[in-house]
């Protein structure tokens, strides 16, 4: 199953093209793709690990 994203050019959620996962500055996780729609890049930030 694809993960979604939201597009900003569909305004909707999305199925994302092309993901990768990277991390952001502060070091946060996230999914960098496109929209299958449209082709918009679209981004979305995941959630953080739980340290225990």
């Amino acid at each position: 199953m694809a993960e979604k994203a939201y597009c900003v050019k569909c305004k909707a959620k999305t199925d994302i093209k092309n993901e990768k996962q990277v991390k952001m500055a502060n070091g946060r996780p996230a999914l960098k793709g496109t929209c299958a729609k449209c082709g918009t890049g679209v981004y979305k930030i995941l959630p953080t690990a739980k340290k225990k």
